[in-house]
């Protein structure tokens, strides 16, 4: 019954935030296209391999947000833990590697859609947070603990911090953000808006 409920409401804090999506006006993403694909590609890699690797013997999350790792999850030992890290520190685009990986037995799918319904909250509030460029942000949820990656100003990180720290259910919060400054934010959201101005290549 738990999971069920859990379940359910993970999802309606889903369509929340693609309602939110489809009806406001989003800012880019402060990637540029090549490094979101870059990420999508360390995550599917990443993720296919480690799960080939270790089966049943570890539950291994693998998120990237500007060439920036991020492990989560459980593994049976040290020893699992170790190697998936090594592995994902030997890829070519992997920039650094945050190996938050527990030792202990696999999250029951209770826990996960509990950490699932956590992410969909956090992530409405940050999207309704004037100023929060929550399009340039990762949110993961992992053992009730939530881990932010993204590239923000030093203003823009400790304003997600705090809503990620006080929503309820929250155990601890962890920042791997890319700070950077007023500037540069500018820069790079004139960047975005540009590239999305641009117009598709007609094909060949």
């Amino acid at each position: 019954m738990v999971f069920m409920v859990a379940t359910q409401l993970s999802a309606c804090g889903i369509f929340a935030v693609g309602g939110v999506v489809a009806g406001a006006s989003i800012m880019a993403d402060r990637r540029t296209p090549g490094v979101q694909a870059i990420d999508k590609g360390i995550e599917l890699e990443a993720n296919a391999a480690l799960s080939k690797k270790f089966g049943d013997n570890a539950h291994i999350n693998v998120s990237s947000f500007n060439q920036k790792v991020l492990l989560t999850g459980e593994v049976k030992d040290s020893n699992v833990k170790t190697e998936a890290g090594d592995y994902v520190k030997a890829m070519k685009n992997a920039r650094s590697v945050f190996n938050e990986l527990m030792i202990g037995p696999n999250s029951s799918y209770t826990a996960r859609a509990n950490d699932a319904y956590l992410e969909s909250k956090i992530k409405t509030q940050m999207i309704f947070t004037e100023k929060l460029p929550s399009n340039s942000m990762s949110i993961i949820a992992e053992g009730s603990s939530i881990y932010l990656m993204g590239i923000l100003t030093q203003n823009e990180a400790d304003l997600a911090k705090k809503i990620a720290s006080n929503t309820n259910g929250v155990k601890d919060v962890y920042v791997y953000f890319d700070v950077i400054s007023e500037t540069e934010k500018t820069r790079l959201e004139k960047q975005g808006k540009a590239e999305q101005t641009q117009p598709s290549s007609p094909p060949k």
